[in-house]
């Protein structure tokens, strides 16, 4: 029988089986012996203990598509990227970094701004216009109005999406809205600050239908690109790869050095002022890191 991990605690892993249900099962001792470990979002076989309790032994863990460290995770097809409209007012900085590091990560991207109850139409397009630009789907959605929830599970139907996001932007809001299996703790936004609680403790896969899965992990929370060099930042900005060859110089910064191809199409409009602002920013802020 071959379900899906949807959790794993205390050496326990919970399996979901399309039309069966989730059952609690033990890893063989044998993938220690070999060094591997089952992860939240493995594909498995397993061999059925008790129908009844719904208990089993994981037998084998399915070829990998994508394995990340931090988070432990695996075989995901793309990053959900939450970010609110709104109530806190999207920091495009740190969204920035979000993609940044999913590009590092090779993970795919979809943006999705909720609560766009509270925006007009001009400021729907002024981030639409920043992030299509840049080779990323945007998506408007509102949790609290159901509004264009459809749409969200067009983009999430038949795969497995990571939930990547600050706090406070309504993750669990909208993971709620979008089945009624599971209902996600939500943390209450501080008015003063405008941020929210994290309520994600363990990485957790919720199935939205039988073929489509929300991976809602801790790990995702915060900016995590280990290995990440300066130099190698323009990379992560997928608009920039088509200008980088009318750069003069071999490993162009993109900033200071003259005959630069990506400045050349950022003065022509190709290229947005607020993505190429960030990666200025996040370069010199990784150029003053200190390293020991």
């Amino acid at each position: 029988m071959q379900g899906k991990i949807v959790k794993g605690i205390s050496g326990f892993y919970y399996v979901y089986v399309a039309g069966t249900g989730i059952y609690e099962c033990k890893a063989k001792g044998a993938f220690r012996k070999e060094g591997m470990k089952p992860l939240v979002g493995d594909m498995v076989e397993i061999a059925v203990l008790d129908e009844e309790k719904k208990l089993g032994n994981i037998e084998k863990i399915l070829p990998r598509s994508i394995e990340l460290i931090r988070p432990a995770v695996a075989n995901i097809d793309f990053a959900l990227v939450i970010f609110a409209a709104a109530k806190p007012q999207p920091n495009l900085n740190l969204l920035d970094r979000f993609l940044c590091m999913m590009e590092y990560r090779h993970v795919p991207s979809v943006i999705c701004f909720n609560k766009c109850d509270l925006v007009d139409e001009t400021e729907k397009k002024r981030l639409a216009d920043i992030y299509e630009a840049a080779g990323y789907p945007v998506l408007f959605v509102s949790a609290k109005c159901k509004e264009n929830l459809g749409q969200l599970k067009a983009v999430l139907q038949g795969k497995t999406a990571a939930v990547a996001g600050p706090s406070g932007v309504g993750k669990s809001s909208l993971v709620n809205a979008l089945q009624d299996a599971y209902h996600m703790e939500t943390g209450d936004i501080s008015k003063k600050i405008e941020r929210g609680k994290n309520t994600t403790r363990h990485s957790q896969v919720i199935p939205i239908n039988e073929d489509t899965f929300i991976m809602d992990t801790p790990g995702f929370s915060s900016m995590d690109a280990p290995g990440l060099e300066k130099e190698e930042l323009w990379r992560c900005y997928p608009e920039f790869l088509p200008y980088e060859k009318n750069c003069r110089f071999i490993g162009c910064s993109h900033i200071t050095e003259p005959d630069c191809g990506v400045k050349e199409a950022l003065a022509a409009g190709k290229i947005s002022k607020e993505r190429y602002k960030n990666y200025c920013l996040i370069y010199e802020e990784m150029k003053n890191i200190r390293k020991y």
